[in-house]
């Protein structure tokens, strides 16, 4: 199957007041159609620059990031970005949060507001569609942020630490929310994160970075023997304690 993120060399470097910092040295990986794909790795070792240049957000200092065969040179409508935190407007309703996307992209007509209130429908927040963001849990609001994402319909989610915010039993039911709203809209799927275990029950390959400059260490194939793949069924295959162990040493973390 053709790749439809190609990531070819990428390196990064910063400019500081204390010199040059490599950030990221000589990365390639490539993403499948359909594919959900981690990248884990030490903290400060890139993975969230990595993600950006992914979106054309920022452009590495060398190497290429091709999006369906085509370099991607600047922020590209292919990608959906989800942050850490919502975003949500406080000042905006769950609605004009949900089509705020395609009112920047200059799209808003009766065809995506449709589009916006079946995902509303779909996902639980219809009846919350006039509320405002204080209103909602945060679960209901990460949710709520995902569908802003999908609304102007990119191919290729990005995820940067999406779930990092909430509680962990929080974070557990909304990254199963997410996780079934992304298989559901068949969409491609990146996602940094520092949980091992949420990478390893969401994804079907990780990619580790080593320490800064980040490096690719190892990609893992995941392959769980859980009858219903979810992210909290995939908590008790038997072959997780073992992924995550390879990849604990692997991150090589010193606490």
């Amino acid at each position: 199957m053709k790749p439809v993120v190609e990531v070819r060399g990428v390196a990064m470097t910063y400019q500081s007041p204390n010199g040059e910092i490599q950030a990221l040295d000589n990365i390639d990986f490539a993403v499948s159609e359909g594919e959900f794909v981690s990248i884990v790795g030490p903290s400060g070792c890139g993975k969230s620059t990595l993600l950006s240049i992914i979106s054309g957000l920022l452009s590495p200092t060398s190497g290429e990031v091709l999006l369906y065969g085509e370099r991607n040179a600047g922020s590209s409508k292919k990608t959906g970005y989800m942050l850490q935190k919502d975003h949500l407007f406080e000042w905006r309703t769950i609605l004009q949060n949900v089509l705020l996307g395609v009112e920047i992209q200059k799209a808003l007509n009766p065809e995506t507001k449709e589009k916006a209130i079946n995902y509303l429908k779909t996902y639980g927040l219809y009846e919350f569609r006039n509320k405002y963001p204080e209103q909602l849990s945060g679960g209901m609001r990460q949710r709520a942020a995902l569908i802003r994402t999908l609304v102007p319909n990119p191919q290729i989610l990005l995820l940067d630490e999406a779930f990092s915010a909430l509680d962990y039993q929080t974070r557990l039911a909304v990254s199963e929310d997410i996780y079934d709203i992304i298989r559901k809209e068949k969409k491609t799927a990146i996602l940094v994160t520092h949980d091992i275990s949420e990478a390893i029950s969401m994804s079907d390959r990780i990619v580790v970075l080593s320490h800064r400059p980040g490096r690719l260490k190892r990609i893992h194939n995941i392959k769980l023997s859980c009858t219903s793949r979810t992210p909290i069924n995939c908590r008790e295959a038997p072959e997780f304690r073992y992924y995550f162990q390879e990849i604990w040493r692997e991150l090589d973390i010193h606490v």
